[in-house]
């Protein structure tokens, strides 16, 4: 009797090899983060902080790469103030960061986003050309008459912390022009049309036009970056998973070496 149920049970067996030899293997563990939504598509605008430029365009460059089927349009970079504004008054964004949390206030008071993250944060430095030709070595450097300093307006996120960190130092400064966001200060500072002005660390970095000079207090005064999903946003989906990658470990690699501090 065993030797007849040998070749049934010999039988079943090799058909159950079969099916699992022929079953997928798992998935290997560290999978890309996109590869679990292969078929995100579409396009994508960001209106994004100036002092972001370099970072920014990494992380846009790194999130087609891990969503091919996404386009992220030219990034429009400018002082937060502008752009919240043109945010209010109808522009086409998709996703905006900015440089403080009250410029994303009036964005989210408009009823245009819901709630915004905290992703980076900043401090100031003082610009100097290279080399330093007028010697500036602090901030009360700044309030010499014979300096040309050039700041952010007040209503800029860097211009509202230059305020800031120059009150709390007792200095006050008249400022040759008061420009709409870091990048034209840096740009004034590195022409030598200015001898020094006040922007974010992150903007001198690489950067062998000009010098820093790192002003007593600028610790105290910290501008931290959120970032929001618009509503309305044709294609919510792709908005939603750039706003993620920032905040995931990708982009927070990426702004970290920038010298972007945490949120």
């Amino acid at each position: 009797m065993r030797r007849r149920l040998a070749l049934p049970l010999l039988l079943a067996a090799t058909g159950l090899l079969a099916v699992a030899c022929a079953a997928p293997a798992p998935a290997a563990s560290g999978t890309p983060t996109g590869s679990a939504t292969p078929d995100l598509t579409g396009s994508l605008t960001v209106y994004a902080a100036a002092s972001l430029g370099t970072a920014f365009d990494e992380i846009a460059a790194a999130f087609e790469e891990e969503y091919p089927g996404v386009d992220v349009k030219p990034i429009s970079y400018d002082g937060s103030s502008t752009l919240a504004t043109q945010i209010i008054g109808g522009a086409p964004a998709d996703v905006f960061a900015s440089a403080d949390e009250k410029n994303m206030a009036k964005v989210v008071d408009a009823g245009l986003a819901a709630t915004p993250e905290l992703f980076a944060s900043n401090t100031l430095v003082i610009a100097v050309p290279a080399g330093n030709p007028a010697g500036i070595e602090d901030l009360a450097d700044l309030a010499d008459p014979d300096a040309t300093v050039v700041l952010c307006a007040p209503e800029v996120p860097c211009g509202a912390a230059s305020q800031t960190l120059l009150a709390a130092a007792g200095v006050a400064v008249t400022p040759a022009s008061s420009e709409q966001n870091v990048t034209a200060v840096l740009t004034k500072v590195a022409a030598g049309e200015a001898d020094a002005g006040l922007v974010y660390a992150t903007d001198v970095r690489g950067d062998d036009d000009v010098d820093a000079i790192t002003p007593e207090g600028a610790e105290d005064v910290v501008n931290r970056y959120p970032i929001v999903a618009l509503d309305g946003a044709p294609d919510a989906a792709v908005a939603a998973a750039f706003v993620a990658y920032v905040l995931g470990e990708h982009g927070q690699a990426i702004l970290s070496e920038l010298g972007f501090g945490a949120p």
